[in-house]
């Protein structure tokens, strides 16, 4: 039998997550299945105990458990323990171990795909839940020369910040007057197609513009394009990270060029 994964979520219909894991497995020869399982919004833990029960080695997180499925795991990685979230459990003996590759995604499509470096950059980070949390310290790793993470909630940008040594926190009302090289939208507001209240000179002369989200046109997206920013959603990361996750499951790193560009293709 093949091994089984899955990725786990509320919405998770919309994942591509089984159609890159199909790709990677092919690639590689692993003999593995990976499946899409919607988690009750109350029932995340059990979903989680159901599926290791009947023979599942590992499974993806994603919205909105990142942070449950931290508190979940008996054995986290340093990545993990760090972000506060997870977005990777594996399942042994001895357990549930927990992982977060979102911030190693991440920094890999920006870096490498889409040739945007990060040291002596101005970053700006919005929204301050698990996605958030699971790519700051991967971010302030390569000397960004600012880090400012801003949310609705102000309080809650100022008590993630002071979880990362080298990030600052407050509220969207603090943009006033700022610009930033790279703007990084981590918030799920695209999924409801509702625009953030984040000012146009946020958008510096040659920023990069990037959404977590993919497969959308966000209003985030749109107001950057509009001003002549450039503009990257989440697929990229979404690739590069699951290929971080693949090789914590199977000890086989998979290549991720190919398998972005028939994303792309559809």
């Amino acid at each position: 039998m093949p091994d089984r994964y899955a990725v786990l979520g509320n919405p998770v219909a919309h994942s591509l997550s089984p159609r890159i894991h199909a790709l990677f497995a092919a690639q590689t020869g692993e003999d593995m299945v990976y499946e899409a399982i919607l988690a009750p919004r109350d029932g995340f833990a059990e979903t989680v105990r159901q599926f290791a029960a009947a023979g599942g080695r590992g499974a993806n997180v994603t919205v909105p458990f990142k942070e449950e499925a931290c508190r979940l795991a008996g054995r986290l990685s340093p990545r993990a323990a760090a972000a506060g979230a997870a977005n990777t459990l594996t399942f042994d003996d001895q357990g549930i171990a927990g992982d977060n590759t979102d911030g190693a995604g991440l920094v890999r499509d920006l870096t490498a795909n889409l040739g945007c470096p990060i040291a002596d950059r101005r970053i700006l980070l919005l929204g301050a839940g698990g996605a958030a949390r699971g790519v700051l310290r991967p971010l302030l790793d390569l000397a960004p020369a600012e880090l400012f993470v801003a949310n609705r909630t102000a309080a809650r940008a100022r008590d993630l910040a002071r979880l990362f040594p080298g990030a600052a926190g407050g509220g969207l009302e603090e943009l006033a007057g700022r610009s930033y090289d790279l703007v990084i939208n981590a918030t799920s507001a695209g999924l409801a197609g509702a625009a953030l209240p984040i000012p146009d000179a946020i958008f510096a002369p040659g920023c990069l513009a990037y959404d977590m989200l993919y497969g959308r046109q966000t209003p985030f997206l749109a107001q950057a394009r509009r001003l002549g920013a450039r503009v990257a959603d989440g697929l990229g990361m979404l690739v590069e990270q699951a290929a971080e996750a693949f090789s914590v499951w199977r000890g086989v790193k998979p290549e991720t060029a190919t398998v972005l560009r028939e994303l792309r293709r559809g």
